[in-house]
């Protein structure tokens, strides 16, 4: 496309612009269904609620032989799964919704499971089949998302990326079990 052509009409979308500029982020360019995106967001919001809520839980919980090394890393992925949160509901509010941090229903909505485990191998292994549920879940909203949502989709990939280091974190930490 030669680059004369490439915005056909910017007085008209200086008017819209204005017109509708308390929409905020949402543009007439923004192709997604708004409310479907913030729906699975919503789901997102919550797998990432569970995950810092189980990862605290180990931190506090982690006994025996390994369990400093694996503490530490349960403490260090609760951080960064909230902080997951806290750009997902940024992003919810941006698209005009409200995050849901209601805890009733707050399991249901969640990709991942949160199970109660004794031993520090359950807790290792409880964690990584849920880093692998959001892998696998979060490589669907990608797809599914494509060029509709640039934003969202570029944060679920970042998001993405850190659950699979998490997932390599957590494979090295049993192979040491």
């Amino acid at each position: 496309m030669p680059k004369d052509n490439f915005v056909s009409d910017l007085e008209a979308i200086r008017e819209r612009a204005r017109a509708k500029m308390m929409d905020g982020a949402v543009t007439d360019a923004y192709l997604a269904d708004k409310d479907q995106v913030i729906s699975v967001l919503n789901e997102v919001l919550a797998t990432e609620l569970v995950c810092v809520l189980r990862y605290k839980n180990h931190y506090h919980m982690a006994t025996g032989a390994n369990s400093q090394a694996a503490a530490a890393e349960f403490l260090e992925h609760a951080k960064q799964e909230q902080g997951h949160v806290d750009e997902v509901a940024t992003r919810i509010t941006q698209l005009g919704g409200n995050p849901n941090f209601n805890p009733d229903g707050l399991s249901t909505r969640s990709h991942a499971e949160y199970k109660n485990v004794d031993t520090l191998e359950q807790m290792i292994t409880e964690d990584l089949v849920a880093e692998r549920v959001a892998i696998e879940t979060y490589s669907e909203i990608i797809r599914w998302l494509g060029n509709d949502d640039p934003t969202t989709r570029i944060m679920i990939e970042g998001i993405l990326k850190v659950e699979e280091e998490h997932a390599d974190d957590l494979v090295s930490l049993l192979h040491r079990m």
